[in-house]
């Protein structure tokens, strides 16, 4: 009999552990998303596009993530659609180009307009997943409750922000608007230290003096932590492009998004309370796990902790090669870029300082990468649970010199240009140790999720998707693609862009620098296709024999064929193939553009005799 009831209790553990087994079909997903890393940061990368660990510039550090590509695959050739944190996150979590979607810049657009389509984690959440987001989300998809209010309604079940975790007070550093003569128009700097004690000091005023208190304040911190502001940029802010942080790296923002995201994964099915003391619940083991997880290094300010900033201070870096000669031949848009970003006239020693300490923040960022690889890992195995892990590695790129600035919103390759890992436990999904050098784009992320999780993705209800399948581009399945595209509205006027293997363009695509506006939606649409040449602001790099786009061409008798070719090509997929302008200030103001339907055919066909012999 005791033989029995150890058999029968045998059988039950058994019969327990397979439903546990077969309880979750779906894998759960990580989704991390670094903010501004430039893919040279990662060796990996280096190695498989140069044959060299190092960046052009020097010495980078990336174990983390190199480990994770041995893993699965590496793409190289990877391209946002928007060199801006919220177009380039709404472009990934919609699945959509900017002009498909309407999200060009930093508009609040929201979920009332009837061409929104969704996205990611609305998908997710309707097969079943929980989504949560952990550290950055930068989406602005808001609810929509009357012109001209939005509330944030977040997208997923469970968000705790990089903006929340500053609000808490316990992580490095925080930005704050504080009144002035009874109206908010001042900003001040809180930095926190180990000990719990702040310093702050207001950093900018709508009118008047900053206070000789504040003054001697910012100097004393600045001297102490050799904070770098770039100082050169023309429309009066101070960024902080170098300096060390005020705490130890687990205190840092970053230090702080791992610890609320393996909070979370360390109370399946329980409640626990979060870093700003809610009650919320923890993973259930039996739903699967769809994960945001938004980095925010090494984004402004780029101040890596001490022991990762000590580990590069002696590296001397190759600085960019940058003449004014360069904005001679530039478009007006481009030299506007330029006065924005300007760093060249910082000093050799400024210019060793503001690489060294972004490469150290990518260091740090990747130790914090690994850590939080790890834990994800961990839940996943202890639960017998597939996984599929996709690494942004940048929501975009960004310039430390290149093309004398320190910035992205450009078209340039500095500004759009990441890479890209993708690693499953299912290895007949995403094998080892692959790289991909096709091209593709942040509107992959979409399909690439879905198909994962079993969604038809060729079902009517997703064909504004624009992007394909990882897996399939991985396995040649998909259309091969001779250019990347992109487009931002942000402080220079709406940039269209176009890379291929052999060139890239960039245009002005909207007459003037608003935003689409109520009874003017698509007005003028064509006048960039149409006006004068000088006014399409045109740029046009041979990367044959400039590959670091510093000789604009566009307007080169040998060349001007072959930009007017460009402009064309590239006009009408980003004028007239489905394009939406939407003012959303209203609930549902929208028109769309068909003048030139099945333009983006993603084929080049350029007429041999348009393009010079070299």
């Amino acid at each position: 009999m005791k033989k029995r009831i150890l058999g029968l209790g045998f059988i039950i553990t058994l019969l327990f552990s397979f439903a546990n087994l077969f309880a979750q079909s779906k894998p759960n997903i990580l989704w991390i998303i670094t903010d501004d890393q430039r893919a040279d940061a990662i060796e990996c990368y280096n190695k498989a596009v140069t044959g060299n660990n190092q960046s052009p510039l020097g010495y980078v550090e990336s174990p983390n993530i190199d480990a994770l590509a041995k893993e699965g695959v590496l793409f190289t050739n990877a391209y946002c659609n928007s060199p801006g944190c919220a177009p380039s996150r709404g472009s990934m979590h919609t699945g959509m180009y900017p002009w498909h979607s309407g999200i060009y810049g930093f508009e609040k657009s929201h979920r009332s307009a009837s061409h929104y389509k969704g996205s990611i984690p609305e998908v997710m959440k309707g097969n079943g997943y929980k989504t949560t987001n952990f550290g950055k989300s930068g989406l602005y998809i808001f609810e929509w409750i009357g012109k001209p209010s939005y509330t944030r309604t977040d997208v997923y079940d469970l968000s705790i922000t990089d903006n929340t975790i500053r609000k808490t007070g316990l992580s490095d550093w925080t930005s704050e608007k504080v009144r002035n003569n009874g109206a908010i128009g001042a900003s001040k700097e809180v930095w926190t230290h180990p000990d719990g004690t702040k310093t702050e000091f207001i950093t900018s005023l709508a009118n008047g003096e900053i206070p000789k208190e504040d003054q001697a304040k910012q100097a004393a911190f600045d001297k102490k932590y050799d904070i770098l502001r770039c100082y050169t940029k023309l429309n009066g802010k101070t960024s902080i492009i170098g300096g060390e942080s005020s705490q130890p790296g687990p205190l840092t923002q970053d230090g702080r998004i791992h610890e609320v995201f393996e909070r979370y994964l360390s109370h399946a099915n329980q409640t626990y309370t979060t870093i700003e003391g809610k009650k919320v619940a923890g993973p259930d083991t039996n739903q699967p796990q769809f994960i945001n997880l938004g980095y925010h290094f090494p984004h402004t300010p780029v101040t890596p902790p001490k022991a990762f900033r000590d580990k590069f201070k002696d590296i001397v870096y190759r600085i960019p090669e940058f003449s004014s000669k360069e904005l001679d031949k530039l478009p007006n848009n481009l030299k506007l870029w330029y006065k924005k970003a300007a760093v060249d006239k910082m000093t050799y020693e400024e210019k060793q300082q503001f690489i060294r300490d972004y490469y150290a923040f990518c260091a740090f960022g990747d130790y914090m990468i690994g850590k939080s690889i790890k834990a994800f890992k961990k839940y996943c195995e202890d639960n017998n649970q597939d996984y599929l892990i996709l690494l942004a590695a940048g929501d975009h790129g960004w310039h430390l010199g290149e093309q004398g600035g320190a910035n992205k919103f450009g078209p340039y390759k500095a500004s759009n240009s990441t890479a890209v890992v993708v690693v499953s436990s299912d290895k007949k999904k995403f094998p080892e140790g692959r790289v991909v050098k096709d091209f593709i784009e942040y509107v992959d992320f979409a399909p690439t999720f879905y198909k994962a999780i079993g969604v038809d993705v060729k079902k009517e209800a997703f064909n504004h998707l624009d992007g394909y399948d990882l897996g399939d581009v991985l396995k040649g399945k998909s259309i091969n693609r001779e250019y990347a595209i992109g487009a931002i509205n942000h402080g220079v006027g709406e940039i269209s862009f176009m890379r291929s293997k052999d060139f890239s363009f960039s245009m002005r695509s909207k007459k003037d620098n608003t935003k689409p506006k109520k009874g003017k939606l698509l007005k003028d649409i064509k006048w960039p296709l149409t006006t004068e040449r000088e006014n399409a602001e045109m740029a046009l790099f041979d990367l044959r024999v400039d590959p670091n786009e510093q000789n604009n061409i566009a307007n080169d008798p040998k060349y001007i064929k072959l930009a007017d070719w460009f402009r064309n090509k590239l006009g009408n997929i980003v004028l007239g193939d489905r394009r939406i302008n939407c003012d959303w200030n209203y609930k549902n103001e929208w028109a769309i553009s068909n003048f030139s339907e099945g333009s983006d055919d993603k084929k080049l066909q350029i007429p041999s005799k348009f393009i010079p012999k070299l």
